[in-house]
């Protein structure tokens, strides 16, 4: 969503996408790891649900192409990202939304163009034969103490 003075309240995937922060949904917990005299105090760690099948920053197509290619990484339609990399809880927010926003874009990319079959050049192959026949003749070499081998 694009206030009056430009900001964006969201999360930025693309150009067309911007995910309502209302959307994100966030859980902390203490984190495992060194973190010093305040590691059984804070809770740094950060974990930012997504919601991709009921969410309204997506459209109808995009939502579609997100699920299909998302679909190993949905738990009941959401996308869970952890981060509890660094010590402080708002740095691991903002590792959480770098992550969210990158799964986001792989997902909604748009298909690779398809590949153009094409045949191999004529020096190329004939590169080709002569690796063979020279990894043939190495072969050949090391097996039999017969040295009548081109």
């Amino acid at each position: 969503m694009r206030h009056a003075c430009g900001v964006v309240d969201g999360l930025i995937v693309s150009k067309s996408v911007v995910i309502p922060q209302a959307e994100l949904m966030w859980k902390f917990s203490r984190s495992s790891g060194p973190g010093g005299q305040s590691v059984n105090t804070t809770d740094s760690k950060a974990q930012l649900v997504f919601d991709v099948v009921n969410s309204r920053g997506l459209s109808e197509y995009l939502r579609a192409r997100a699920l299909i290619r998302l679909e190993s990484k949905l738990v009941d339609g959401c996308v869970v990202i952890s981060a509890s990399e660094q010590r402080s809880q708002l740095q691991n927010r903002r590792a959480a939304e770098q992550r969210l926003v990158e799964v986001l874009q792989e997902a909604t990319a748009p298909p690779p163009r398809a590949r153009r079959p094409t045949r191999p050049t004529k020096a190329s192959a004939e590169r080709r034969i002569k690796e063979k026949k020279g990894r043939g003749r190495t072969k050949a070499l090391r097996g039999s103490t017969n040295k009548d081998v081109e």
